[in-house]
């Protein structure tokens, strides 16, 4: 059965000033997809669905869509007029053509999806997470064939976030989502697209879950560098041929020229492909402190208006202690972390913190210095270098261990995308030492790539750590524990978002007893599973990094240079012989380890 187009892009070329985002962009969207578009900041993604959308225009190519397709779109921000209701901002957006009953029998229909409590409330009166979800509303109320939604996780909580998984799920409509939450896409997408100028044509689309793109994206990469590999041999031998000069005028020589220097533009396009920065430096720096216990925190309250935030709360932090801290919006999270801080005080409680222990946190209001200052001056307030762990470096090499181009530096804030802000502030972060890290809701606007060395970085980091955010595969990944207020006073424990989302369906739906084991049962298989998953992880990385010294070793071994110095041949040798061993070893514990965890999920 052949699956309809509902839009095709033709070598659509887009910049802004002049910065170009992406050039001979053909793309085509099936009937029924789910997209995924994910890529690094500045890639262009919400640039693509505004072009989509109709929004914005293409500076070349073309772009066609079914006439009969109805779309809607999505943007970041959300915005209503405040004086409206609930129900006169959806009305807005049915159809012309439905009668009053028609209009009636879906604004229930919609109502019941979404959750909304009351139709008539004004919106100045909604959260964050509330407004997103009226913004969702508004586009399902249009009933169209193909939605477009940019960061739609923005504002929600892990409910809200679970609510819009399976709306997404049950639809008829297809869908493009720009999303970092990779459980998110994992969960709702059939299709990846990365939007990334590695690629031969200017992205990579595989059709399955996020997981699927993974490996199609790491088997891609490798015959891409495998390719360049190949193509270096023989622009080599003809490099060396072109030295020689041609014996004679010929057509052939001329054409075996010209292929020459063909096959030197490929290879300069494939190594400039392949050596892209696409990771971001991040390390956070831990003062020295050795003492078991750096923060206790007992019995906190705090009510706000006349609402109970939480009550009994106790928190304990000693080096290397990775705490999350998730609940729904409004339930206090950011009051917490302002107690901590002594910006707050709590109604009830007391907090002893270790003498001489730093506190630094990322707030997710994200406040840069002034708007009119320059990118360098943003980096590096005094002067052209900066002072990272005791060493001086320049500001151009600050920037770009960020992603920062030299070109960029005397840019103004104000024209920097929410992901290069918070790059910005993640360096300045960086700049301190601290053996207390608090982040708040640090992926906002981060790109996955960026995302996975904030992972790697909070991991080795030796202070102790309070994340709060709703990404559930970075919670899972960095966090022995997670803090839940739930918004009416009450504060749980649970060890991972598995265990926590279980606990929100069961307030949700009524409770059926699938299997025989106890509540305490269950927390153990809960903890062993946190224990397993992590020990799994931390050999992933084991076994990456050992490859990767194989790898040195391996260039050192075949480096005609050190052909003269039987010694060092020597060293490499046994030193890739010892990884071998290593990594073996490691394959072993990894291979237990993920059976293991397979056993106890089935």
């Amino acid at each position: 059965m052949a699956v309809n187009v509902i839009i095709s892009t033709q070598n659509i070329h887009k910049s802004y000033s002049n910065s170009l985002l992406f050039k001979d962009l053909s793309v085509n969207l099936l009937e029924g997809e789910h997209i995924g578009l994910i890529g690094p900041n500045g890639a262009g993604k919400s640039t693509l669905l505004k072009i989509m959308a109709g929004l914005e225009t293409v500076d070349q190519g073309e772009l066609a869509i079914t006439a009969s397709t109805r779309i809607a779109y999505l943007p970041q921000i959300d915005s209503f007029d405040d004086s409206a209701t609930i129900r006169q901002i959806l009305l807005e957006n049915f159809p012309s053509h439905l009668q009053d009953w028609e209009i009636q029998k879906q604004m229930n229909e919609i109502q019941n999806q979404v959750q909304f409590p009351d139709l008539d409330v004004l919106t100045s009166t909604l959260s964050g997470g509330w407004k997103k979800r009226l913004a969702i509303a508004s586009i399902l109320a249009q009933d169209c064939d193909l939605l477009l939604l940019d960061e739609p996780t923005n504002h929600l909580d892990l409910k809200g976030i679970m609510w819009l998984e399976a709306l997404l799920k049950q639809g008829s409509f297809a869908f493009v989502l720009i999303s970092h939450d990779r459980f998110f896409l994992e969960n709702t997408c059939n299709s990846i697209m990365d939007l990334d100028r590695r690629y031969k044509h200017g992205y990579l689309k595989v059709r399955g879950n996020y997981s699927r793109f993974l490996q199609d994206q790491e088997k891609y990469l490798n015959e891409q560098r495998a390719e360049e590999l190949a193509l270096s041999n023989k622009v080599r031998r003809e490099v060396e041929w072109l030295r020689q000069g041609p014996k004679a005028r010929t057509t052939k020589a001329q054409y075996r020229i010209d292929k020459a220097h063909g096959m030197i533009d490929d290879l300069a396009e494939l190594k400039r492909r392949n050596n892209l920065p696409m990771e971001a430096g991040l390390s956070f720096e831990a003062g020295e402190r050795r003492s078991k216990k750096l923060l206790h925190a007992k019995n906190l309250a705090i009510t706000r208006g006349e609402k109970l935030l939480f009550k009994d709360l106790e928190l304990f932090l000693s080096p290397r202690m990775k705490i999350g801290i998730m609940g729904a919006n409004g339930s206090g999270k950011s009051s917490l972390i302002s107690i901590l801080q002594g910006q707050l005080e709590a109604d009830t409680g007391e907090i002893d913190i270790a003498q001489g222990v730093r506190m630094i946190a990322l707030d997710q209001n994200r406040e840069l210095p002034d708007e009119r200052f320059s990118l360098k001056r943003a980096l590096a307030p005094d002067g052209d270098t900066v002072v990272y762990q005791g060493n001086p470096l320049h500001i151009s090499a600050w920037a770009k261990r960020f992603l920062f181009e030299k070109e960029q530096l005397e840019l103004p804030v104000s024209q920097l995308s929410g992901g290069e802000r918070a790059r910005v502030l993640l360096a300045k972060l960086m700049l301190e030492t601290a053996e207390i890290l608090i982040l708040d809701e640090p992926t906002n606007d981060l790109d996955i790539p960026t995302l996975e060395v904030l992972e790697t970085s909070l991991l080795d980091f030796n202070g102790a750590l309070l994340l709060i955010t709703h990404d559930r595969y970075l919670m899972d990944r960095v966090c022995e524990q997670i803090i839940y207020l739930a918004g009416d006073g009450t504060v749980k424990v649970f060890a991972d978002t598995f265990q926590l989302s279980t606990y929100q369906r069961s307030l949700d739906t009524p409770i059926e007893i699938a299997e025989t084991r106890t509540p305490s049962d269950n927390k153990v298989r809960h903890a062993k599973l946190k224990a397993l998953r992590k020990a799994f992880a931390k050999a992933e990385r084991d076994i990456e990094k050992a490859e990767s010294q194989k790898a040195e070793l391996e260039t050192m071994l075949h480096d005609p240079i050190n052909a003269t110095e039987p010694g060092k041949l020597a060293e490499c040798s046994t030193a890739i012989e010892n990884l071998n061993t290593e990594i073996d070893t490691l394959m072993e514990t990894w291979e237990k380890l993920g059976d293991e965890i397979a056993e106890i999920e089935g």
